[in-house]
């Protein structure tokens, strides 16, 4: 895996909270507008699709994170991994190596992390010792469809090793959380939200939002009115099984 090296690591995003990207690029590949790639390409960081998807991992990641966490005064209340890229990406055991790491290091602070990927979360993230806060793991899922996984976001986890790694890190008394978004139109895709809802009725968080950067919601006519629907029949589901919602509708 090629390698780059950074003056520094962590930040606080335009959304107000502290990440960490210690990746330029992400290898899912996912064929709906990926908005960290676009602000990559806009500022000359990658010059093709083709490029993001071959990921460089940060080679001082950790060396960065050790300087810039021991010379704050003021912590972070919780770090994010990651706005711009995977942490636990498909195919590069790199990426999830340094990421483990990240999150040790981080732990040892005191300071808790949020985590989301569309791959797989490691099973040892269960482990209290090595990682001692009350960290929040989750996955992003729009779908239960592997057909349209491997149409849009073909080199992803397959849902279901998603789910049931998220399901071992619930059983384990982590605070776990379901990212529903982009959700697709039915001209993209016709799926029963309620489904999905069911295979992830044991997590303790779910946010839901629309498909974003693309013109296809827009030929979906009533696009609107379809996305308050799904936004309140997740409220209800979350409602009924105690589970805490939040939407982008």
């Amino acid at each position: 895996m090629e390698t780059i090296i950074r003056k520094t690591l962590l930040y606080k995003s335009g959304l107000n909270f502290y990440c960490i990207n210690h990746a330029l690029g992400c290898s899912h590949g996912c064929s709906y507008p990926c908005y960290a790639y676009m602000m990559a390409h806009s500022h000359g960081r990658v010059k093709t699709y083709n490029e993001w998807c071959q990921p460089k991992l940060v080679a001082n990641a950790l060396e960065l994170l050790s300087k810039e966490l021991s010379r704050m005064k003021r912590k972070p209340e919780s770090i994010h991994l990651c706005l711009t890229t995977d942490p636990f990406m498909m195919g590069y055991p790199e990426v999830t190596e340094m990421s483990l790491k990240l999150i040790a290091l981080i732990n040892s602070y005191g300071i808790p992390c949020s985590i989301l990927t569309k791959g797989i979360l490691p099973a040892e993230l269960a482990d209290w010792q090595r990682f001692p806060c009350n960290n929040t793991y989750g996955i992003s899922l729009v779908s239960i469809d592997e057909k349209f996984r491997s149409l849009w976001e073909p080199n992803s986890a397959p849902y279901r090793e998603r789910i049931n790694a998220l399901k071992h890190l619930k059983k384990n008394g982590r605070e776990t959380l379901v990212h529903i978004e982009p959700y697709p139109t039915p001209n993209i895709v016709k799926q029963n939200i309620t489904h999905i809802l069911e295979a992830i009725s044991f997590t303790d968080q779910i946010f839901f939002s629309g498909w974003n950067y693309s013109n296809r919601i827009r030929q979906f006519s009533t696009y609107h009115e379809f996305y308050k629907e799904q936004a309140n029949l997740v409220r209800q589901f979350c409602s009924k099984h105690k589970i805490n919602c939040e939407t982008g509708i």
